[in-house]
């Protein structure tokens, strides 16, 4: 059967699903492209917020028949309880990487326990998919990170799995093709109650880490060789790529009991700050709104509804519930000033809350794989390289590979490949010390 999945035309797929990594110009990132994906799981665009307003009706019904508080007989609140990783659900899916070509894979959509920003447990919803290939020995698992969906539920790549529709599906199935196991988070607030979220760097990190811990711990997918003995490996570009860096930087603390052999990030934002610089009045400005809402959602006491003005409002109810590919049309051309009474950012408790996303302050305990094109227009270059000169400066084993003339979603596509296939070396325990010193 790996034969099978080898046959299947992954790199034309890249090229245009790829595209759709949440950067301007790509109409598959519109919110009427992720709808179809919502469809294809089985579920209408706004079913997660829909889903939201039914578990609230029904709590509510719980509480006249068994008191404020208390639950039916054998029911256990979601994230309470449990130890991270733990799988609170599972129900069957199945993956495609492009619409109506279906793959010899299993899959399953889980929800499982995770942990949020300031410390306290919550429930994350992901996908856990394997080679249907015949192979029941430990694998490795690649626990794998997206770039920008936006923050609607409906956007979520579990969603868009089963009808092919998510983005980043390909570069999955790249993956897949090398007879790997992986598991793809939502992301807090993704796909479950509350708003995603976004940019914040820990949220971000413990969803990417106990994705790994469920897909281990999964019953069905250990038929598949899916092993808390075997090795793993982290990988996102992006947002992704974010993520994935800091998982890095956790997973020793976090995470010890997982066989981390190397982490592959690409187009990591590591310094948001200098990111929003880069971004505000520009095609992607609606980025800086996301990650306003993203932190906000964090940390209500930030308080982002005080500073908005009526356009402001009304971009951040765009922002909270539909795909990338609109929220980028929404705010193209947006300043802070355009949509804010007063600047956030000029605040102490702000400055802080960015502060804290800042990723190259730890070391990370196994070796990282590093790319950026040197022509990005989204996170720039110069925040990549500060990256690599952190982790060097700390010692650790850095390979860093830079993308001549790449672009953003350019450098996504040309690195996939060699991420990889570094990791592959990783799994298969060949030493490397990183190119810091060139």
């Amino acid at each position: 059967m790996i034969s099978a999945l080898r046959r299947r035309p992954v790199a034309a797929g890249a090229v245009l699903a790829v595209a759709v990594l949440g950067l301007p110009g790509s109409a598959a990132a519109q919110s009427t492209d992720a709808t179809p994906s919502a469809q294809a799981a089985g579920q209408s665009p706004g079913a997660g917020k829909q889903q939201n307003d039914e578990q609230r009706n029904d709590e509510q019904q719980n509480d006249k028949q068994h008191g404020p508080g208390k639950k039916k007989p054998g029911k256990k609140k979601p994230g309470k309880k449990t130890d991270p990783g733990e799988i609170l659900g599972s129900e069957p899916s199945s993956f495609q990487y492009t619409p109506g070509v279906p793959t010899p894979t299993k899959a399953w959509k889980i929800t499982y326990r995770s942990t949020s920003a300031d410390g306290k447990p919550n429930a994350v919803s992901g996908t856990v998919i394997v080679p249907d290939d015949g192979r029941t020995t430990p694998r490795p698992l690649i626990t794998y990170a997206v770039g920008t969906v936006g923050l609607g539920d409906k956007c979520a790549p579990s969603a868009g799995f089963p009808g092919g529709t998510t983005a980043e599906a390909p570069l999955v199935n790249a993956a897949l093709v090398r007879g790997y196991a992986v598991v793809v988070t939502d992301y807090e607030g993704l796909g479950t109650p509350g708003d995603h979220t976004y940019m914040v760097a820990k949220a971000q990190a413990t969803a990417v880490l106990d994705a790994a811990r469920a897909a281990q711990r999964h019953p069905e997918a250990a038929k598949y060789g899916v092993a808390k003995e075997a090795p793993v490996g982290i990988m996102g570009y992006s947002q992704g790529g974010g993520a994935s860096a800091k998982a890095a930087e956790m997973a020793a603390t976090y995470a010890p009991e997982l066989k981390v052999k190397g982490t592959a990030s690409g187009g990591v934002p590591a310094d948001l700050a200098k990111v929003a610089d880069s971004l505000e009045g520009g095609d992607s400005a609606g980025y800086l709104l996301m990650s306003a809402v993203g932190q906000d959602a964090a940390n209500p006491a930030l308080k982002l509804d005080k500073y908005l003005n009526d356009e402001g409002r009304k971009l951040v109810d765009v922002v909270r519930n539909e795909c990338v590919g609109t929220v980028l049309e929404a705010g193209r051309g947006k300043t802070i000033e355009d949509v804010t009474t007063s600047n956030p950012l000029d605040q102490p408790d702000w400055q802080q809350a960015i502060a804290d996303q800042f990723i190259g302050a730890e070391r990370p305990s196994a070796p990282t794989f590093l790319y950026h094109g040197d022509a990005d227009e989204t996170i720039p270059y110069a925040v990549g390289q500060k990256l690599r000169a952190d982790w060097c400066a700390k010692g650790h084993a850095v390979q860093w590979t830079s993308f001549a003339g790449q672009s953003h979603v350019g450098t996504a596509i040309q690195g996939n490949g060699p991420a990889l296939e570094w990791l592959g070396q990783r799994f298969a325990d060949q030493p490397t010390t990183g190119n810091c010193g060139t």
